[in-house]
C-alpha cells in the first residue's frame, strides 16, 4: 500500500510470478511518501522517504570502522549531500573535496554516473544524484585515520576509522 502525506494511494499486488515490482501513478506532492508491504494481513516491510529541502551538508558513512594495517584492507564511504534533516538532495551535484590524514591513501572515487568523465584516482568527486564514493586503502602501520569532505555551500563531514 501506498501512502503519500499521510493518505492511502490503494494497495497493489502483483499479478504473476514474473512480475517483481508494483507501481502506482501519482501526481507530485512535496512532503512523505510511504510504501508498505504486507503478506496476508501482517506488515512485512516498510519505507519512507520525504522531499528534501536545499542541500545543507555532506553524510560519509563507512562499511566499517576499522581497517586492517596490512597495505590491502579496503573502507567504502558512502558521501551524500543531505538537507539540514538529514533528507538525501538527490539533485545535488556538488564537487566534494577529500582530504585524509592519517595511515591510509585514497584508493579511488566514484560516482555511479555513466557518463562521468573525472578520473577514479584523483581527492575529489562530483555528486551524482546527491551520491559518490570514496576508497579508503590502508597502510602497513596502524594508528587514525580521519576523512574530511569538503564542498561550496555546504557544511563539511569528518569520519574517523581506527587502524
Amino acid at each position: 500500500e501506498l501512502f503519500v502525506n499521510g493518505k492511502s494511494q490503494g494497495i497493489r499486488a502483483k499479478k504473476d510470478s514474473h512480475q517483481y515490482h508494483v507501481a502506482w501513478r501519482v501526481p507530485f506532492e512535496a512532503g512523505e511518501v510511504c510504501v508498505v508491504a504486507r503478506k496476508g494481513n501482517q506488515e512485512v516491510g516498510r519505507k519512507t522517504i520525504r522531499t528534501a529541502g536545499p542541500p545543507h551538508h555532506i553524510r560519509l558513512t563507512s562499511d566499517r570502522s576499522t581497517l586492517k594495517a596490512d597495505g590491502k584492507s579496503l573502507a567504502f564511504v558512502t558521501v551524500e549531500v543531505v538537507d539540514k534533516d538529514g533528507n538525501l538532495c538527490p539533485m545535488a551535484d556538488h564537487q566534494i573535496h577529500f582530504t585524509l590524514d592519517g595511515e591510509a591513501c585514497i584508493a579511488g572515487v566514484d560516482n555511479g554516473s555513466q557518463f562521468s568523465m573525472e578520473r577514479f584516482q584523483a581527492n575529489h568527486r562530483k555528486a551524482f544524484h546527491g551520491k559518490c564514493l570514496v576508497v579508503l586503502r590502508s597502510t602497513d602501520q596502524t594508528g587514525k585515520i580521519t576523512l574530511t569532505a569538503r564542498a561550496v555551500g555546504l557544511q563539511t563531514a569528518t569520519l574517523s576509522l581506527n587502524e
